[in-house]
């Protein structure tokens, strides 16, 4: 754990929440508009424009596939803070590519800078481990649910109006946000990492295949590795076809797709900033993971069976309630974990999941894609929450599978 203080440690918590916070609204502006950006570009429609999207996230996740893993040794070595800051420069520059994209081409170029560079919450997860005592990294791991879900208020809704402005005005606001979340970081945020706890780049351990088999250095991690792989495989059906879904399925606009994530925002702020602190430390760890994996798979497949949109709203409160799950196998993860190694694990995790995002959003969005377009064999555009629906139950029976042998 990190030297600082408590008072100074309950300050940095504090300040790397902010930043996340920013980071996460300039991150949520966009989504609103993006299937609009990608149908003018390509001259396409709401189906085409999803088939898009996914390749524009497996781009992104490709490229922080390979770099993750060094961007996490880095922070081992020189400390969390420069490494933050650069991050949050390469945001801005790609929030700048999107907004004056001319051809669908520069969308890629601009994901790919973002791949590389977009290591701000695996070194924000460094941080908050640094930071926080064994016992108490479960809850503040719910930090970053909670500034996902507050962004996720107020992001969509901004988005949505300037949306219905202009298509390029979120991403002009996206790319401000991050460039002063920049400036906050450098005058305002501390180093968590003190030097004694540093150590030396090993470039075998950069490796994006050997950052993961670094993780068979704990038994246990690893096993619950493969339930967060499938966790985040599934997670694509509501983080890559929500907006697709329900301007196809609803007809809803934009205003309507930002109202929604604004909900659910603040469903996931609840449960991550209020619910978690009292259902982890009473329901242990472990049972936390697997009843949270259980409220996750029915919310997916309600999400899938909805006929209304109004539906969409209620089912996000038993979807909203798996974030009980993420926070505590963060949390029983890392506490397996040396304190000099926080980062590499971060850094692994963050593969898996670039991993599982190579494929996540591009079956996902291919899938809403087969059941939705003009020669489809059949109309089912909930097809992808359906199946994210079983795969949630089957990370649930891995995760209980990994407790028994443990």
């Amino acid at each position: 754990m990190s030297e600082l203080k408590p008072k100074k440690r309950t300050a940095a918590l504090s300040f790397i929440f902010f930043t996340l916070l920013i980071d996460v609204i300039g991150l949520a502006i966009i989504i609103p508009v993006f299937p609009k950006l990608i149908e003018g570009l390509i001259d396409g429609d709401i189906s085409d424009a999803s088939k898009m999207s996914g390749l524009l996230l497996v781009a992104y996740a490709v490229m922080q596939f390979l770099f993750a893993p060094l961007v996490g040794n880095l922070s081992d070595k020189y400390g969390r803070r420069p490494v933050l800051l650069f991050s949050l420069l390469g945001f801005g520059i790609d929030y700048l590519f999107l907004a004056f994209a001319p051809t669908i081409g520069w969308l890629f170029i601009g994901r790919i800078i973002a791949g590389i560079t977009g290591a701000s919450f695996t070194t924000a997860s460094a941080y908050i481990a640094d930071v926080s005592s064994p016992e108490k990294r479960a809850q503040n791991f719910g930090m970053i649910g909670v500034a996902f879900g507050l962004g996720f208020i107020v992001g969509p809704v901004i988005g949505g109006i300037l949306g219905k402005i202009d298509t390029h005005y979120p991403f002009y606001a996206a790319a401000v946000l991050a460039l002063l979340n920049a400036a906050y970081g450098y005058f305002i945020l501390p180093e968590s990492l003190p030097k004694a706890l540093r150590r030396e780049l090993d470039w075998k351990r950069c490796n994006p295949l050997g950052s993961l088999l670094q993780l068979k250095k704990y038994p246990s991690v690893i096993n619950l590795s493969v339930c967060l792989f499938v966790i985040y495989f599934a997670s694509h059906a509501v983080q890559s076809v929500w907006t697709f879904y329900t301007m196809k399925k609803f007809d809803w606009n934009e205003d309507m797709v930002g109202y929604s994530l604004g909900f659910v925002g603040l469903m996931v702020a609840l449960v991550q900033g209020g619910l978690i602190r009292i259902a982890i430390p009473k329901l242990g760890q472990e049972r936390s993971i697997w009843i949270g994996l259980m409220f996750y798979a029915g919310g997916m497949v309600l999400f899938g069976l909805a006929n209304q949109g109004w539906m969409m709203f209620a089912y996000m409160i038993p979807y909203a309630l798996g974030g009980i799950a993420g926070p505590a196998l963060q949390g029983l993860m890392t506490n397996q974990v040396p304190a000099n190694e926080q980062g590499e694990l971060q850094g692994g995790l963050t593969s898996l999941m670039s991993l599982s995002s190579i494929f996540g959003p591009w079956f996902m969005t291919y899938i809403f894609y087969y059941f939705t377009n003009a020669n489809a064999p059949m109309y089912l555009p909930g097809a992808p929450y359906l199946i994210a629906g079983g795969l949630m139950l089957l990370s649930a029976g891995l995760a209980i599978r990994s407790f028994r042998k443990k």
